[in-house]
């Protein structure tokens, strides 16, 4: 038995660690019982053990677990992340895609890409790059009141950043006598019509699967009534050009849709050319016939669009590509509105699109976000159709895998308070810039007594821990990492004081805290605002030797990942996750 909760502890890390931080009872007693059946004869007392030590590892933070399982059992790690990365392989196979592929991504152009943009256009490359075909990205601003002119490029930077790679830009913009003619063809055909009653009642009428009354005039009157619409005889809100379905459909949805509406505000591209703009279920049939896309890849609160497009491919006679759809995703504790952002931009209540607040690719790229961890995050996800919600936890996860061996470590000091350090003269820092790789070099940091006490900056956190210990006379026991030992004695306005204690690790066996710190000499330290995803931030200092990482994202020991910019011989510092 005394070996039991150690084999638990494994298990339920192992657990843990393959379900994002959380284990669960069911799966760890299966296995034990599984391998000793003899065991089910004290599945009560079993349980109970692996109830408390479920309980401790799940108090535990993701990169703990990790580290602790990777201590005591590298090939679990290494097989969890075998299995991870064969089931991001493993989408679905896409039915009808053996001889290639065409599909697409198309944005509106009214701001660059957010997070709720990236499953769409990261799926579908995936499918190219498995069969084997084209990537279009159409950009679709067929709504000249929603168009931000700079977003037709910044989009395509956003997608360049996220490694996307596509065969082919189109813009809808440019395709405007496409969907004149294609109306003029399903009016002909008896499938669309012009309606001029008010908005209202051709709603009301369709709740009821009842015709308006221009629906059944002949092809030949709705012809001269859709020229009223090109020559300007009818103005905005005047009339609407109709594709006919169902009015008897179960779902009013579906029944008879608008295809093409009057708009006359000048168009970013194409000013007062074109009068008429095609709404997004006509435009995206023609488009998507044209650009012979074989696979539609999208969200399911899609599914009444489909429904509606496949109408239109079946009057025109057009074979019908094959659709997909996966489940809704909810993504909290950030603003992905686009209009919401650009007003708020606009009266000064975000610096810009990659406003720290914001759930924009340009925020990910300023807070330190990898796109291949958010390409990861999406292929986990897959194209399930059940609804999900978003798991930061999860991309964290992923973008901590990919740079924690790479971003070099700093000490940073939040609202810092001074500790003298008596008893020497002069200390020297070394510390690894990458614990695992020496070859990277090290901070090394002298540290004098210039006729006082040496003194060195702690985190208001620490600073506040040891002051409520320093009582009775009491003392604090400290390691300064990569420094020396203290014995921390006393406190006075605010300033503690300390016996140095030499250098020995045995003091960790004595009690010894372990802590950071960044040199009190201004020379040697440096200003830095960290700026958080909610709004806040947080000042302090920073060791001077950060000033070299200028543009990377690093890692402020014992308190997170930052990307930092040097700003005027300050640390502008961007919080990515812990």
């Amino acid at each position: 038995m005394d070996e039991l909760p150690k084999i638990i502890r494994n298990l339920v890390l192992r657990n843990a660690v393959e379900h994002n931080g959380k284990a669960n009872v069911g799966p760890v007693l299966g296995q034990l019982m599984a391998a000793d059946p003899e065991m089910r004869s004290r599945a009560k007392e079993v349980a109970a053990l692996v109830g408390a030590i479920i309980g401790e590892v799940n108090r535990m933070a993701l990169p703990e677990q990790i580290r602790e399982l990777d201590e005591a059992d590298p090939e679990s790690i290494l097989n969890i992340e075998s299995r991870r990365n064969q089931r991001r392989d493993e989408l679905p196979p896409l039915e009808g895609a053996e001889g290639g592929v065409v599909m697409r991504f198309a944005p509106g152009p009214s701001g660059p890409l957010h997070l709720g943009h990236t499953r769409a256009i990261i799926l579908n490359d995936k499918y190219v790059k498995r069969y084997g075909g084209k990537m279009i990205i159409r950009l679709e601003d067929t709504n000249p009141d929603k168009i931000d002119p700079e977003a037709y490029g910044s989009i395509l930077d956003d997608l360049n950043w996220l490694g996307i790679d596509y065969h082919e830009t189109m813009i809808q913009s440019d395709r405007f006598d496409l969907y004149e003619e294609w109306s003029a063809r399903l009016i002909e055909l008896g499938w669309a019509y012009v309606c001029s009653c008010d908005v209202e009642q051709w709603r009301a009428l369709k709740e009821q699967g009842e015709p308006c009354p221009h629906r059944e005039l002949h092809p030949d009157v709705q012809m001269e009534e859709w020229k009223k619409m090109l020559d300007g005889t009818y103005r905005m809100n005047m009339a609407v050009l109709v594709v006919k379905t169902d009015l008897d459909h179960k779902n009013p949805a579906v029944r008879d849709f608008v295809a093409m509406r009057i708009n006359e505000t000048p168009h970013p591209r194409t000013g007062r050319k074109y009068r008429v703009y095609p709404l997004y279920n006509f435009s995206v049939a023609i488009d998507d016939h044209f650009m012979k896309c074989t696979h539609i890849l999208r969200g399911k609160d899609h599914l009444n669009n489909t429904i509606r497009q496949k109408y239109i491919y079946r009057y025109l006679g057009w074979d019908l590509p094959y659709f997909h759809h996966y489940g809704w995703v909810s993504i909290k504790d950030v603003l992905l509105k686009t209009s919401t952002i650009k007003d708020g931009i606009i009266n000064g209540d975000y610096s810009g699109w990659d406003d720290m607040r914001l759930g924009t690719l340009k925020t990910m790229a300023r807070r330190g976000i990898r796109p291949e961890a958010i390409r990861a995050y999406w292929e986990e996800v897959g194209t399930k159709p059940v609804d999900v919600q978003f798991s930061w936890e999860n991309l964290f996860a992923y973008n901590k895998s990919l740079v924690e061996k790479e971003a070099k470590r700093y000490f940073f000091a939040r609202d810092p308070a001074k500790l003298k350090i008596l008893g020497i003269d002069r200390l020297e820092g070394k510390a690894p810039l990458l614990p695992d790789r020496k070859e990277y070099g090290y901070r090394i940091t002298s540290l004098e007594s210039d006729g006082g006490p040496i003194c060195i900056l702690i985190d208001r956190q620490d600073a506040a821990e040891m002051k409520g210990l320093l009582v009775d006379g009491g003392s604090v026991k400290i390691r300064l990492k990569d420094l020396c030992n203290v014995e921390v004695t006393g406190i006075d306005d605010g300033v503690f004081s300390g016996k140095y204690a030499g250098n020995d690790l045995d003091w960790l066996r004595k009690g010894a805290r372990i802590i950071h710190w960044v040199p009190s000499d201004p020379q040697k330290n440096l200003e830095c605002t960290v700026l958080k995803p909610d709004g806040t931030s947080e000042s302090g200092k920073v060791e001077a030797h950060v000033r070299d990482a200028h543009g990377e994202l690093v890692q402020f020991e014992r308190y997170g990942f930052v990307s930092v910019k040097l700003t005027d011989g300050d640390i502008e510092a961007c919080f990515a996750h812990k």
